[in-house]
């Protein structure tokens, strides 16, 4: 049962969230020299429960919808959910059943934070939890509307939120350096969301699913990830210049140059299958950027 879900869930990528939350706690620790272990590893639980329910709502309305039927069905097409719906491994009222158990974790863990933290620990989750509902679900359903606001929605949720969430649960106060050391892991994190619509684009046209890509073109929308890319590493030289970040924390930069190279190798119009590469790379930048932030607040917390 674990290991389905692990699968049903895609607990491999929990890491895109569990990263802003600790530079998040690290900003408190670093700027007001505080650090609740409890506190963090409750924020950590939270976070983690509200992105899983993030991708298992995503699974569920995308199924309903039709757009992950269509995704399998085509041709061209690389399939990005779990499968445990469209190949009928679970039922959906299971998959249903463990969704929203994740959201009642993520929920109790808010109202804990909120008790010991301040009202606005709750607040800042339960925004997130908005977003990720009313991504795919009706009446909303911004992720089919191809308009910017899936991008703007991934940036907060997995950027602004988590960090100034963590930082706030930490201290009781909101500080600008945290929004600005949100910036560059937000907008890596929207990176790879933005370059997953790649893999199913054809699908999700079919489906009338409207991502940038569908709605740009193949083209348009390789230039745009591009532009994401540039304005990552330009928030993430702000930040330091900044101090929210040391100025030893831009070597950070070099871990996003293997993504560049990737763009470098794809031409105006690909196959689904030609844009793995470009996840994989979006993932592994990310991942490592993120990281290295976090070694670098941490170094600057112990100096």
């Amino acid at each position: 049962m674990l290991k389905q879900f692990r699968k049903a869930s895609r607990f491999g990528v929990v890491p895109v969230m569990l990263i802003p939350v600790a530079l998040g706690a690290l900003g408190a620790f670093v700027w007001d020299g505080v650090f609740n272990v409890w506190l963090f590893l409750i924020t950590l639980v939270g976070a983690a429960a509200a992105h899983l329910f993030s991708n298992m709502i995503n699974d569920l309305w995308d199924y309903k919808s039709g757009t992950d039927i269509a995704a399998k069905e085509t041709v061209d097409a690389v399939s990005t959910n779990s499968g445990f719906l469209t190949n009928q491994i679970w039922s959906v009222r299971k998959f249903a059943a463990v969704t929203w158990g994740l959201f009642a974790l993520a929920a109790g863990c808010g109202i804990v934070l909120a008790i010991f933290s301040g009202i606005w620990a709750f607040v800042f989750g339960a925004l997130g939890g908005l977003i990720a509902y009313f991504y795919v679900a009706p009446p909303l359903k911004f992720g089919y509307r191809g308009k910017g606001y899936s991008e703007i929605a991934i940036l907060l949720s997995f950027g602004v939120l988590p960090v100034m969430g963590a930082y706030y649960v930490q201290t009781s106060h909101l500080d600008l350096r945290a929004l600005l050391l949100s910036l560059p892991i937000g907008l890596l994190t929207t990176l790879i969301l933005f370059n997953h619509h790649f893999l199913h684009w054809q699908a999700d046209r079919q489906a009338g699913k409207r991502t940038l890509v569908v709605v740009w073109g193949e083209q348009r929308a390789l230039t745009f990830s591009r532009f994401l890319l540039l304005l990552a590493a330009v928030t993430l030289i702000i930040s330091a210049i900044a101090g929210a970040l040391p100025i030893y924390g831009l070597i950070a930069l070099p871990a996003m140059f293997p993504l560049y190279q990737v763009y470098g190798k794809l031409k105006s119009h690909n196959t689904s299958h030609a844009y793995l590469p470009l996840m994989g790379a979006s993932v592994k930048s990310t991942q490592l950027s993120g990281i290295i932030m976090i070694v670098c607040l941490f170094i600057q917390g112990l100096i």
